[in-house]
């Protein structure tokens, strides 16, 4: 009996911390509004700055009610179909569609929303850094590591007195005390050292080897300053002019010099806005292009006769995106049957000078795109119709049965639902 009250006292303490330590327990009924916001809008959207999509804060301010705003993120066209001003605004305003992400519930669109109006408040009240390029908020991290690391010898150094006190007071004592032994020869120090050792070093590992061939950010220079924002951006030519690949097959395909030379045999000077590398120095434009005629095999200098030798040779692009080996993408089945922007994986590209990786391109990264981008079905009969949807899936009749019978509508059915989870998918 003794010992099962000895027994349930324990378990009354520990759940007595867990509950006294742990967060207020209401937050674990609401929805993670940061969690949700990462993991589907954040490819396409900012909190306070506008992307490929708007900026999120005080969106439930700008839609004239929180229904036709659920119903647009749901299913932009079921919004546009209510007749709404601002639902067709809003249509046509974007140059790319917007997914539909009919598997978030009401709570879960009003918790992102939520977490954008709290992250822009914050932002607007954050403190402004004195050091010019810095980052609104510090990492504490290191300040930490130093207060740890002299709390650490605080606690040596008093262990160390301690020790030399109650020497003192064993001689005063008459009580014989052996010699205090080194601290590096001490048994339980070296333990003490090696187990820390070994938490850390084990730490550090994992989280290299996590992050092992993600080179998000990664930004190299190229042999010719190519900017995205002066091609795709201001002069609006379509990604797909120069890489054609991504609409027919697996590989997007960078641009031949030929390609390049379509334009470029007329234009031989830069005469647009300023353009500056990853460093913020500014380029000559010009330069470049004659780079460009250099790979080409054209000799001569801006403004005059250029003409053709036999130099020709290609262009020795540094590639940015690389996935390992044993991963299947294919360009083609995202971009052609999934309808999937550019800037959903590439970032704002048309807003580059110098490309970088955008997306860390990991596996949790692609497998929660797949568990909530909505399957856009082909639910039209006339085959010369695709705005009912996408022609492909017409082979997954046993869900266009259930569309029809209106068991389900078809923004419900995710990639991962069409079988976008499963191994073999993407590996070999």
């Amino acid at each position: 009996m003794i010992n099962q009250r000895k027994t349930a006292r324990f378990c009354f303490l520990i759940i007595f911390v867990i509950a006294a330590f742990l967060p207020n327990k209401s937050v674990w009924a609401q929805p993670d509004g940061k969690g949700l916001f990462m993991s589907n809008c954040s490819a396409c959207h900012g909190t306070v700055k506008d992307a490929t999509g708007p900026a999120l804060a005080g969106a439930d301010a700008r839609w004239p009610s929180a229904d036709l705003l659920h119903k647009w993120v749901r299913n932009w066209e079921d919004a546009v179909a209510t007749g709404d001003a601002y639902a067709a605004k809003m249509a046509a305003s974007r140059p790319t569609q917007m997914n539909k992400f009919g598997q978030l519930k009401d709570e879960e669109i009003d918790a992102i929303i939520k977490y954008a109006n709290d992250d822009a408040l914050k932002i607007k009240n954050a403190p402004k850094d004195p050091v010019e390029g810095e980052q609104a908020g510090t990492d504490n991290s290191l300040l930490y590591g130093i207060l740890t690391l002299i709390l650490g010898i605080i606690a040596l150094t008093l262990l160390y007195v301690n020790s030399n006190l109650r020497k003192i007071s064993d001689e005063k004592d008459g009580i014989p005390s052996p010699e205090p032994v080194p601290f590096y020869r001490n048994k339980t120090y070296i333990l003490c050292f090696a187990l820390l050792a070994f938490v850390l070093g084990g730490y550090w590992v994992a989280k290299g080897a996590t992050a092992l061939g993600r080179s998000k950010d990664y930004q190299p220079e190229q042999p010719i300053f190519y900017s995205h924002r002066v091609h795709a951006g201001l002069n609006q030519i379509n990604c797909l002019y120069c890489h054609g690949g991504a609409q027919d097959s697996r590989h997007a395909m960078i641009p031949s010099v030929n390609v390049c030379m379509n334009c470029h045999m007329n234009i031989k000077e830069y005469a647009g806005p300023k353009i500056y590398n990853g460093k913020g120095e500014e380029v000559n434009g010009t330069a470049e292009i004659k780079k460009l005629y250099d790979y080409a095999g054209f000799g001569g200098n801006p403004g005059e006769v250029w003409t053709p030798n036999a130099n020709t040779k290609p262009i020795a692009w540094t590639k940015i995106h690389n996935l390992p080996d044993h991963v299947y993408f294919n360009h083609s089945q995202h971009i052609k049957v999934g309808g999937v922007a550019c800037q959903t994986c590439h970032g704002e590209i048309e807003k580059m000078d110098e490309v970088k990786q955008f997306s860390n391109l990991s596996m949790g990264w692609c497998v929660n795109c797949h568990r909530n981008t909505g399957v856009d079905f082909y639910t039209k009969d006339t085959a010369t119709q695709m705005e009912g949807g996408n022609k492909f899936y017409k082979m997954y009749a046993k869900f266009h049965e259930e569309i029809q019978k209106g068991k389900t509508s078809k923004d419900k059915i995710t990639v991962e639902k069409i079988g976008g989870t499963e191994c073999q998918k993407c590996h070999y």
